[in-house]
C-alpha cells in the first residue's frame, strides 16, 4: 500500500482508543470497576503454604519424604473447592471468598525481598522507593471520613509498608495496643476537652501569623500535626473501646489476632480506607508461618487461629451489611513446596502460591486458578503480583491503568497488571 493510500484510509476509519502494552499498540479494554470502599488486609508473615491451607493436595508423608499436603482436606460451600481440615469455619463461607491459587513471583529465598514484592508489587530498586499497596490506596481514595486516617497498620512498620515517593500524606498510622489506640494520640487524663480546644485555638492563631510553608516536608509535617489533633478526639479514639462490643462477638473472634481483626472492622466504620493486620504475632508454633523443620508440627494452631478470626470477620461484616463494601485480603510473601525438608518442614516457593480475596462486592467462585497435582506448578490462569494488585484497585474503583509520578517520572500504578476479570460482574 502506498503511503498516500494508507493516510486516506486511516482518515476515514473509525477511531479506536489505543494503549501501549508490551511494546505493542492495542485497542483499550473497558476498565473494570467495583464498589468496595475499604480494605482489610491480613498479612501472614513467613510464608503460608497453600498446600496445607487453601490449595490442598493428596496427603504426603514427612517420614517417608513423600511430597504432599500435611493435613486432610474437607469440602466447602463451593462444589469442587476443598480446604485444609483446619479451616472448618471458613469452609461454609467459601461462596463469599476466592482463593487465588496461582499467584507467583520470582523472589523465593529471601523474606525481606519477597515481603517488599508483596507490598509494593515490584522488586527492590536502587533508584526508586516504591509506595506500598496501602499507601497507593490512601493516595488515590483518601480517608472515607474527616475523623480518620486513610491507612492504619497493625503489625510491622518498615519501608515496604510505607509511602515511598508518594510522601508522608500516604503514610500509615501505626498501632501497638488494640485496646488503647496510638499512645501518641491519647490525651492525658487531666486534659479536658475544653482545655484541648483552647490549646488548638492558640496553635491556629500562631500558625496564621506565619508565612505559608512552601517546602514539601514542612507542609507534610503541618498536615501530620493537624491530623493528629483530629485523631486524638473521641470520635476516632472510641474505635479502640473493644469492650463496648457484645461479649459473645468478641469471643467469636478469638485471641489477640482476632481482636485485631475486630478492631479493623471498627476502624472501617470510622472511615479508615486501608488496614493491614499482621497475623504472625504469637508464634504459636515457635516459628510462625515459616515452617522449616519442626515448625510444621504446630502449624495447625496458626491455621485454626486464622480460621476462627477470618470466619468471624466475614460473618460480622455480613451481619452489619458491610461485606460488599469491605474487601478482605489475605497475603503472604511466598508459599511452601510440597516436598519436606530434613526436619519434616518445608522450604520456600514463589512460583505458585495462594492469596485470598473475600467480600468487596466481587463475584466470588471459591477458588481461581489451578496448580498441578502437588501445587508446585501453575496449570491454568496464572496471576502475577501486579495482576493481584490491579484486581484490588479495580474492586475499589481505582484506575489500574494510570500512572503515579515520582517527581516528573511516570510510574505505572500496578506495573501493568490486569485484574482477574471473572470476579467482576
Amino acid at each position: 500500500m502506498q503511503r498516500r493510500q494508507f493516510l486516506s484510509l486511516a482518515a476515514t476509519a473509525p477511531a479506536l482508543p489505543l494503549v501501549a502494552s508490551n511494546s505493542r499498540v492495542q485497542a483499550a479494554e473497558p476498565l473494570l470497576k467495583g464498589r468496595a470502599e475499604h480494605v482489610i488486609s491480613i498479612w501472614l508473615g513467613g510464608g503460608m503454604g497453600a498446600i496445607d491451607t487453601f490449595d490442598p493436595k493428596p496427603k504426603g508423608d514427612p517420614a517417608k519424604k513423600q511430597p504432599g499436603s500435611y493435613y486432610d482436606s474437607i469440602e466447602t460451600a463451593v462444589t469442587g473447592v476443598r480446604l485444609c481440615e483446619h479451616l472448618s469455619r471458613l469452609a461454609p463461607l467459601m461462596d463469599r471468598v476466592t482463593a487465588v491459587r496461582t499467584v507467583n513471583h520470582n523472589v523465593i529465598d529471601e523474606h525481606a525481598a519477597a515481603t517488599n514484592r508483596m507490598h509494593t508489587g515490584r522488586p527492590v530498586s536502587g533508584t526508586v522507593v516504591y509506595p506500598s499497596l496501602g499507601s497507593v490506596i490512601a493516595h488515590e481514595r483518601g480517608a472515607a471520613s474527616d475523623i480518620a486516617p486513610p491507612y492504619v497498620l497493625i503489625g510491622y512498620p518498615n519501608v515496604s509498608r510505607g509511602p515511598g515517593f508518594l510522601g508522608a500524606k500516604a503514610g500509615y498510622l501505626y498501632l501497638t495496643e488494640t485496646s488503647q489506640g496510638p499512645a501518641g494520640l491519647s490525651r492525658p487524663e487531666g486534659l479536658s476537652p475544653s482545655r484541648s480546644a483552647r490549646r488548638d485555638s492558640f496553635v491556629t492563631a500562631l500558625r496564621s501569623a506565619q508565612k505559608e510553608a512552601t517546602d514539601r516536608q514542612l507542609r507534610d509535617y503541618d498536615d501530620a500535626i493537624a491530623q493528629s489533633r483530629t485523631l486524638s478526639g473521641p470520635e476516632f479514639m472510641s474505635a479502640f473501646q473493644l469492650d463496648t462490643e457484645p461479649a459473645d462477638l468478641r469471643a467469636a473472634y478469638g485471641g489477640e489476632f482476632g481482636q485485631r481483626c475486630l478492631l479493623a472492622r471498627r476502624l472501617t466504620e470510622r472511615g479508615v480506607r486501608f488496614i493491614e493486620v499482621a497475623h504472625n504475632l504469637n508464634f504459636l508454633n515457635g516459628a510462625g508461618w515459616d515452617v522449616h523443620n519442626a515448625g510444621i508440627l504446630q502449624q495447625h494452631a496458626l491455621i485454626r487461629e486464622l480460621d476462627v478470626a477470618l470466619a468471624a470477620l466475614l460473618t460480622d461484616l455480613e451481619a452489619k451489611q458491610r461485606l460488599d463494601k469491605t474487601l478482605v485480603v489475605v497475603t503472604t510473601e511466598f508459599g511452601r513446596p510440597p516436598e519436606f525438608d530434613s526436619g519434616g518442614g518445608r522450604g520456600h516457593q514463589g512460583s505458585a502460591f495462594t492469596c485470598v480475596l473475600a467480600g468487596g462486592g466481587l463475584r466470588h467462585c471459591g477458588a481461581y486458578g489451578e496448580t498441578d497435582e502437588l501445587g508446585k506448578k501453575i496449570v491454568a490462569n496464572p496471576v502475577s503480583v501486579p495482576d493481584f494488585f490491579a484486581t484490588i484497585h479495580a474492586a475499589l474503583g481505582i484506575d489500574y491503568t494510570r500512572n503515579l509520578y515520582d517527581g516528573d517520572r511516570p510510574v505505572p500504578i500496578t506495573d501493568m497488571g490486569h485484574p482477574i476479570a471473572p470476579l467482576f460482574g
